[in-house]
């Protein structure tokens, strides 16, 4: 048979098809069709009827498309081609109609339509039992009406797909081997498979149709719908569920069914876990699968291996066509045919039984009965909870939205979760203003944490350490209503034991509270004292009960230089939640999932996160993610100079997706919360000042610490740890210039407030001094003549030398001036230098030859730059650089400069104090 002769007789059997469809048509859809049942059941099956007649039209029309263009072809085309028949080029579009249509078919008879349809036209149908005869050669009147309207609407149209595959097969036959053997062959098959789909529609419908026959109206009522397939019923291939649980299970292709009684339980397939690899100690000789479902476990036990087999399979192909939203094609293969259904799923589930998630709606990720992997689960009352879920439990970053009680308002808890619970750092947005920023542990506030009250009513901010819910250990909080802040330590969320009040009027008292209040001696800025008793009541201010002393002592060392907090807050016993949640990060091996648990996450703005839990699946922080936990133990090792150390420290402490530099962030802010706004007084300089000198020895002890593991995780001898004085100088040389930046404001302001009276009198020296000449200075300054640089000074006609200004030593002054540019205390020492070596430079061109200068000549020269660079603070800076620079440099050249330096600036405060001395025995006398 060649082309030609294959369309010439597929012209002949769509004709003949064609006619048949008509047929049926005018015989049986049409009459079928004219009058609607009453009855509720029959309105149900009319439908599904309607939908039948949709799936036979269309049918029917691709038939006659089909047959006019296999007659179009026949009568202007002088050769054929494969492409010529229809039905191979087309047969996908051939293939879905006859499936939609059979699938509607089987769906029609699982639910007795025929019945019904000639239950309620009896009468009508005895008059078309001639019209059944055209197309039935062994009808009878013996024969049922509804199997006679069964056959009629489905054998034609199976033996027409038989007479599909019989032409193709004899045009395989005659074709030689090629492409288009090739897709002759493809076509038979598919279209083989499509006779034995049809076969098996129909026989599942068959078995289906008798369970619902079978069962009661209860199960019938409940279970029957016109999808759903019987796949196997244990009465068929006997399996019992554990002890007690069923008298029978049924699998269909959407739920497993057990019926125990009057009552049964339906597993959705999609959520139903097979493990055959579980065995029976229970009950030997029995053969058992392990059924996992979200709430509920349970045993199906076979007495021999073939019948579990048997079983398994059918299980495992129906749980995957589930998953799949398919049947196959055919509905059953081969033993073993398919892919064994995935673990990991997608679903949505509402908990039933007593459980913290009764009654929630669960939509996300499942493995092995249980939410594992992102996930949002929502109860009735309003609460949600969306992000990580580990073995059923919510596990890693989540959001989680709470209802209130009393008010139509949220709290919402942006945090990480272990096993159920919160555990690690988290921001909490509560629905009455306040946000919590911290740590937590088993659901409570536990370790460093930030709350603040952003009401209007009462703002205040605590900074500090937790337990169980409650203030307790050192921590700051700031009165923003009353502009008063406390310093000090808690206990059950009252002031409790020493602590530090400083007001924004400039009042700092430190003593031992006791409940909130408190007993002791209170000094004024202005020098005043009182002793006596202070409470703080809400709205009333500092009530207090004592003496007051006014006598003026604003000048006595002992007021205006005294320090707080040295001894009562050990610097090491301050923060302690800070540095206790990196050292468990370290010894916890710095595993990646826990690294934001430990050190804080990064997230986008509060408002975003309100809008759309969306964010939860994004990338959280707006850095480049080049810092992964493994990646920085790898690179750690490979930064052993000094030059390499420090370069890669800096980039660390810059990062916020380093430990490191998280570490450095938690610490500027408690920094901050302490000795920012009003917490910048002098009575707290040395507090800070050694505060920071710690920060920078545990970051370096840190950082030994991550280098330890690093080593032991690449299976190498870690370097013995340096301690000590070693430790300290590390600390003090690298770490400390990297991070005083971070510091500075805060510190130098309390520098200055600590030094203002001295820098007072030695900005009023500058002023005096700077109303010298150049000339006339240095006389003043008692500078050797033979130093003086006069060739600096270009005079016109009209000038005078003594009246020239700010010429002499001009690179030098330039120099020192940029002492205010840098905030390094070893940068500052350079820039010293380099003034140094500018002086030595402008004297060594002066006296044209190298000049080192002896201190006599050194200081009056030096004060002269000084005087003329008028540099601010200039005693802030000297202490700063003092009491922060590298150990190491003491006793060498910079502490020689800076000695100079020092001498300079207090003899500057010397002469204005003798002056005013004198202006006051002048005006006396």
């Amino acid at each position: 048979m060649c082309a030609a002769e294959a369309t010439a007789s597929l012209l002949q059997v769509e004709e003949n098809f064609s006619a048949c469809l008509a047929r049926m048509d005018a015989l049986i859809f049409k009459p079928l069709l004219q009058s609607e049942p009453s009855d509720q059941k029959g309105k149900e099956n009319f439908k599904l009827f309607l939908l039948l007649n949709d799936q036979f039209q269309a049918l029917w029309n691709l038939t006659e498309e089909n047959y006019r263009i296999v007659k179009q072809k026949c009568s202007t085309s002088e050769s054929f081609c494969i492409q010529d028949i229809y039905i191979v080029w087309k047969g996908d579009l051939f293939l879905s109609l006859y499936i939609r249509y059979f699938v509607t078919f089987a769906n029609y008879v699982v639910v007795h339509g025929f019945e019904h349809a000639t239950k309620s036209k009896s009468e009508a149908w005895k008059h078309h039992k001639t019209v059944l005869k055209q197309f039935l050669t062994d009808f009878t009147s013996e024969t049922s009406m509804s199997l006679a309207l069964y056959t009629v609407l489905h054998k034609p149209i199976r033996d027409h797909i038989e007479q599909y595959i019989l032409l193709l097969n004899k045009l395989n036959e005659v074709l030689k081997e090629g492409s288009e053997k090739d897709i002759v062959s493809s076509a038979v098959n598919e279209y083989g498979k499509l006779k034995s789909f049809v076969s098996q529609v129909l026989d599942e419908a068959c078995f289906t149709k008798a369970l619902w026959k079978s069962l009661g109206y209860k199960f019938t009522d409940m279970l029957c719908v016109p999808e759903r397939r019987l796949l196997e019923d244990s009465k068929n291939l006997p399996i019992s569920a554990s002890t007690n649980r069923s008298d029978r299970i049924l699998l269909f292709d959407d739920v497993l069914v057990l019926i125990q009684g009057n009552s049964f339980q339906s597993f959705d397939l999609k959520l139903v876990w097979v493990d055959e690899t579980y065995r029976e100690k229970s009950a030997p000789g029995m053969h058992g699968l392990r059924i996992i479902t979200p709430e509920e476990t349970f045993v199906l036990s076979a007495k021999d291996p073939q019948m579990k087999a048997v079983w398994q399979w059918k299980l495992n192909q129906a749980i995957r066509q589930a998953l799949n939203g398919k049947r196959d094609f055919p509905l059953w293969g081969k033993t073993g045919e398919g892919t064994e259904p995935s673990s990991c799923r997608f679903f949505t589930y509402v908990f039933r039984l007593e459980s913290k998630f009764k009654s929630a709606s669960y939509e996300g990720e499942w493995h092995w009965g249980k939410p594992h992997g992102k996930g949002t689960l929502k109860w009735r009352n309003g609460r949600n909870h969306v992000g990580d879920f580990k073995e059923g439990l919510e596990h890693g970053f989540g959001i989680c939205l709470v209802p209130r009680r009393s008010e139509d308002r949220y709290d919402c808890y942006k945090c990480h979760w272990y096993e159920g619970k919160m555990r690690g750092y988290g921001i909490c947005e509560y629905g009455n203003d306040m946000v919590y920023k911290g740590y937590f542990k088993d659901d409570v506030r536990q370790g460093f944490g930030i709350l603040e009250n952003f009401s209007a009513e009462h703002p205040f901010k605590y900074t500090g350490q937790w337990e169980n819910d409650k203030k307790n250990g050192y921590g700051v909080w700031e009165d923003k209503d009353r502009g008063e802040r406390y310093i000090g330590t808690w206990l059950d969320d009252h002031r409790h034991g020493q602590g530090i009040v400083v007001t924004q009027s400039g009042v700092c008292y430190q003593r031992t509270f006791h409940a909130d209040k408190m007993v002791g001696k209170l000094s004024f800025a202005n020098g005043f004292i009182l002793e006596g008793t202070f409470t703080n009541k809400s709205g009333q201010g500092l009530q207090t009960q004592g003496i007051l002393n006014t006598s003026n002592e604003q000048l006595d060392e002992r007021i205006t230089k005294a320090q707080l907090g040295l001894k009562e807050f050990p610097v090491e016993k301050r923060w302690k939640g800070i540095y206790d949640q990196f050292l468990e990060f370290i010894h916890s091996g710095c595993k990646e999932e826990m690294e934001e648990s430990f050190t804080g996450f990064h997230i986008q703005t509060s408002k975003e996160l309100r809008k759309s839990q969306e964010y939860l699946f994004c990338q959280r922080g707006t850095e480049d993610v080049f810092w992964k936990t493994e990646d920085i133990l790898e690179e750690l090792v490979q930064h052993h100079e000094l030059g390499s150390l420090q370069s890669y420290l800096e980039k660390a402490l810059k990062s916020s997706l380093h430990p490191l530099g998280k570490l450095l962030k938690a610490l500027t802010i408690a920094f901050q919360a302490t000795y920012s706004g009003i917490g910048a007084n002098r009575h707290l300089l040395t507090m800070a000042q050694e505060e920071v000198k710690y920060y920078a020895k545990k970051i370096w002890e840190f950082y030994q610490g991550l280098l330890h593991l690093a080593l032991e995780q690449k299976g190498q001898l870690p370097m013995k740890c340096v301690v000590g004085e070693v430790s300290d100088q590390k600390a003090y040389s690298v770490v400390l210039p990297l991070i005083l930046p971070c510091f500075y404001p805060e510190l130098f302001m309390l520098y200055m407030l600590y030094h203002e009276r001295e820098d007072d009198l030695y900005c009023q020296g500058i002023v005096d001094l700077s109303l010298f000449p150049d000339i006339k200075l240095l006389e003043f300054l008692d500078v050797q003549k033979h130093l003086w640089p006069l060739k600096d000074l270009t005079l016109t006609t009209n000038q005078r030398r003594s009246l020239i200004k700010d010429k002499c030593f001009l690179s030098a002054t330039e120099c020192l001036q940029k002492l205010i540019t840098t905030v390094d205390p070893r940068e500052k020492l350079l820039i010293l230098q380099k003034t140094y070596e500018e002086i030595e430079s402008t004297v060594s061109r002066v006296v044209e030859k190298d000049y080192k200068l002896p201190m006599d000549d050194l200081l009056p020269l030096l004060m002269y730059v000084v005087s003329r660079a008028k540099i601010q603070h200039l005693g802030a800076e000297i202490h700063l650089i003092r009491d922060l620079m590298d150990p190491t440099n003491q006793g060498g050249l910079y502490d020689f400069l800076l000695t100079a330096l020092e001498s300079c600036y207090e003899h500057i405060q010397r002469m204005r104090l003798h002056q005013r001395e004198n202006c006051h025995v002048a005006h006396t006398s």
